[in-house]
This record gives C-alpha cells, sequence and structure tokens, in this order.
C-alpha cells in the first residue's frame, strides 16, 4: 500500500529499530512507547485487520509473538507481555495496517492498559 507507515517500514524508506525478521513478518520498537521494549509486529504483506487477511498470515503471526516475547524478556528483564490488536477504527485501530503491540510488563511500571469500557 503506498502510503502506509508499516509498508514504508517493510520497504527500508523510513527507519525502525527492528528486534526480529524474517520472511514473512518485522518487528520493530514502537516510536511512542508503552513501557521500556514496547514492539509492533506486523506482517509484511498489507492487509488492513483480521477480517481483511488470509488465514495462513494471521496464523503465523503467533510465533511470531511468542518469539518477540522472549527477546524482549531477555533484552529487558520483563515479567510478562501484553498482546494487543485493535482491528477496526471503532476499536480504536489508527494504522490501516494489520499488527499487534507486544507491550513489555514490570512488576514496577504502574501501566494501566484496561479500558474503561470494560471495567
Amino acid at each position: 500500500m503506498k502510503d502506509c507507515i508499516f509498508c514504508k517500514i517493510v520497504k527500508r524508506e523510513i527507519p525502525s529499530e527492528k528486534i526480529y525478521e524474517d520472511e514473512n513478518y518485522l518487528a520493530f520498537l514502537d516510536i511512542h512507547p508503552q513501557n521500556k521494549g514496547h514492539t509492533i509486529v506486523i506482517p509484511k504483506i498489507h492487509f488492513e485487520n483480521i477480517f481483511c487477511g488470509k488465514e495462513k498470515n494471521i496464523l503465523g503471526l503467533g510465533e511470531v509473538l511468542k518469539r518477540v516475547s522472549i527477546l524482549l524478556k531477555e533484552k529487558y528483564g520483563c515479567e510478562g507481555v501484553n498482546l494487543i490488536n485493535n482491528s477496526g477504527k471503532v476499536s480504536g485501530q489508527e494504522v490501516g495496517h494489520f499488527h499487534f503491540h507486544v507491550v513489555p510488563r514490570y512488576s514496577e511500571d504502574k501501566l494501566n492498559l484496561i479500558f474503561d469500557k470494560i471495567k
């Protein structure tokens, strides 16, 4: 997709701090992190959200999310992670390229990622 910021990162038109890459997926640090090590994981092929993607492209993300979570634990010493996906504008999706946020969690971080509507 021509104007997609994540596609531009895949094409190396925009710099990023990559922490994982393979043939089909890319993981890089978020430029506005919620916590130390906050990472974005994307498929290299463009599709907008979970409703649009081919099953094989979505299923492969599970393995990558695990690998990235382990890398973050080793690099930053996090004690847990939040895996977050927003699919569709009404859910809060801001970038129209399917992605997950991997947010490392630390016992002292005081980060609150609970949505008001769920409380």
